[in-house]
């Protein structure tokens, strides 16, 4: 695959951690649950490392790095979407967005392990996959115990 393709792909994802990194802030910044708020902000500096690591390997690619500045339009308006709508909710509702903003995550890491990315690439995208699953799964479970919570049988 040439690198320009694989660049390509690359700055998909680099987009993917800043969306999640903005995404886990406004949950964090929203949430009222302390355990969750810490949950949040430690997900949204792993989104962060995550993007770093990605903007790394595009330069050693010779690409050029995707600034979040230039951003797709519809992906930024996506997380302002989500801060109107998970402003002044009830943790339930901001997990419910997370989540859906988790399946876009694990869709595109998706995408792109379905290329035929470099063995050297393909590992570090591999193991960060494997990192926005557990953070889909663990949204899942909070998202479930405050929805028991809140609508006992």
């Amino acid at each position: 695959m040439e690198n320009s393709r694989v660049v390509s792909i690359l700055n998909d994802l680099i987009e993917t951690c800043i969306d999640g990194e903005e995404g886990f802030r406004s949950c964090a910044d929203n949430i009222r649950d302390s355990e969750m708020k810490a949950f949040f902000s430690s997900r949204a500096k792993t989104c962060r490392v995550a993007a770093t690591q990605l903007q790394d390997l595009v330069v050693s690619l010779g690409g050029r790095v995707e600034s979040s500045g230039s951003m797709s339009a519809t992906m930024h308006r996506r997380w302002l979407d989500i801060k109107s709508l998970i402003t002044g909710k009830s943790d339930e509702a901001i997990l419910d967005e997370c989540e859906r903003g988790e399946d876009v995550a694990v869709r595109r890491y998706r995408e792109a392990l379905d290329q035929d990315l470099p063995e050297h690439i393909r590992i570090i995208v591999q193991r960060q996959y494997e990192g926005v699953l557990q953070n889909h799964d663990q949204v899942r479970t909070m998202r479930d115990r405050v929805h028991a919570r809140h609508h006992p049988h």
